[in-house]
């Protein structure tokens, strides 16, 4: 990612787009064959030189033509024949966009491959559901990852479609009007390049297409974040269920040596924070003065970069964290105990209105014993067994069947099925 992001791969890719302008020229007649080809195998730039030239021309497109210029004979005049700066500069910058999006691409599919391996391994082992960080009912390990592979997989589908969008040239002239660039030579040369065409453009390609891509890098890192976040909440001392992987030699504190702090995972949301910072800025880029001011031109040589350097940074982390994620199932199973069992209080409920109870009665009751054994620190089931309206209606067997935790495991293939994973 950072070799895309080069100022060598800038200059080599806008220098791509010079040699096919020429070739599509000569294509139609306009420059001589032999002055294209010779600007084919010819045309080169020095960073040096272009850096030098810059310092005393201020601005960069000159510089590197001068630079360009330098490597050529007379054919140099044929260079950026008819073109303005964006000309160059946004069918480039597509062709890195691309580039970076087929890192994150392959970023996405090997943390797919490494979600799907942890998921199938804990299908059945049993853990808390929480909401509002409270105890709800059982779930197991693999479901919630399960959760995470279907989110993973629609940021890929998102990726895709961002890359689409975002795989355009234009070349048509200072304010896209294609006077000094027919779209034939436009066409021509998006092709060469492996690039639609941006159908109308301005003097640039319209930024609701980088919008919409860094958006997407966004969500992806938001993604993420949640992921990261639940780390971290198992990984606190009070519920120590799961941890990120801690290598031997690590150290976790410069005061404290027994700390193992989820550091990676804290790493993860915090840069997921930047790229949504920069999706914020990429579409204040979107509403340009007219036919374009140079507003966008210095934000997106921070934002652009920098999301897809901070993206494929935390999708490499996040896969190793699931790669080498620790998991304690005696955890899980000695903290669905600390609540004494209430967490079977819908399945209470429902079996008393399945034998007749109205539910507002039954919630009365329900209720009045769940908290009666949270406040007393006494097992539920006794403390419904002390509801007399309840245990008039429910026999002991009966309460053998609520209080059985594969109630809730039952249908968890199901789900795994939908994903692909199993068989129906």
């Amino acid at each position: 990612m950072a070799r895309v992001w080069s100022e060598e791969n800038k200059f080599s890719s806008w220098l791509r787009v010079e040699i096919a302008a020429a070739q599509a020229w000569a294509d139609m007649g306009v420059i001589p064959r032999d002055d294209a080809d010779k600007i084919a195998r010819g045309a080169a730039f020095r960073l040096e030189d272009v850096d030098r030239y810059e310092r005393e021309m201020h601005h960069d497109m000159n510089a590197f033509l001068r630079s360009v210029s330098d490597s050529l004979g007379e054919e140099g005049r044929w260079v950026h024949l008819g073109l303005t700066s964006y000309d160059t500069e946004d069918p480039a910058l597509s062709l890195r966009l691309v580039e970076a999006a087929d890192i994150i691409a392959e970023d996405l599919r090997l943390l797919e491959e490494a979600i799907a391996a942890r998921a199938l391994e804990f299908k059945d082992t049993i853990c808390m559901g929480r909401t509002h960080g409270m105890h709800a009912e059982p779930i197991t390990f693999g479901l919630k990852l399960l959760n995470w592979l279907d989110e993973v997989r629609r940021g890929r589908t998102r990726l895709a479609q961002a890359r689409e969008s975002i795989a355009v040239g234009k070349l048509s002239g200072p304010v896209g009007s294609h006077a000094t660039v027919p779209p034939e030579l436009e066409e021509r040369v998006c092709e060469k390049l492996g690039l639609g065409v941006d159908a109308v453009s301005t003097q640039v390609i319209s930024r609701d297409r980088h919008a919409h891509f860094l958006q997407t890098l966004a969500l992806i890192g938001a993604s993420l974040e949640r992921f990261a976040t639940e780390i971290r909440h198992l990984q606190r001392s009070e519920v120590g269920e799961a941890e990120e992987p801690f290598q031997s030699g690590q150290q976790g504190s410069s005061s404290m040596p027994h700390k193992r702090n989820p550091e990676k995972c804290e790493r993860v949301c915090g840069l997921a924070r930047v790229l949504r910072s920069n999706s914020l800025a990429a579409l204040e880029n979107v509403a340009l003065w007219h036919e374009r001011d140079i507003s966008q031109s210095s934000v997106e040589r921070v934002i652009i970069p920098d999301s897809c350097l901070a993206l494929d940074y935390i999708l490499d982390m996040f896969t190793s964290i699931v790669r080498g994620l620790v998991v304690y199932p005696k955890r899980m199973i000695a903290n669905m105990a600390i609540t004494q069992g209430v967490v079977f209080s819908q399945r209470v409920l429902l079996v008393l209105v399945e034998k007749g109870m109205s539910r507002q009665e039954g919630y009365i009751y329900v209720q009045r014993a769940g908290h009666a054994a949270l406040n007393e620190q006494r097992p539920f089931r006794e403390t419904i067994a002390e509801e007399a309206d309840v245990t008039a209606l429910l026999t002991s067997s009966d309460l053998d069947n609520i209080f059985d935790y594969s109630y809730y495991t039952r249908e968890v293939d199901k789900s795994f099925a939908r994903m692909g994973l199993l068989k129906p």
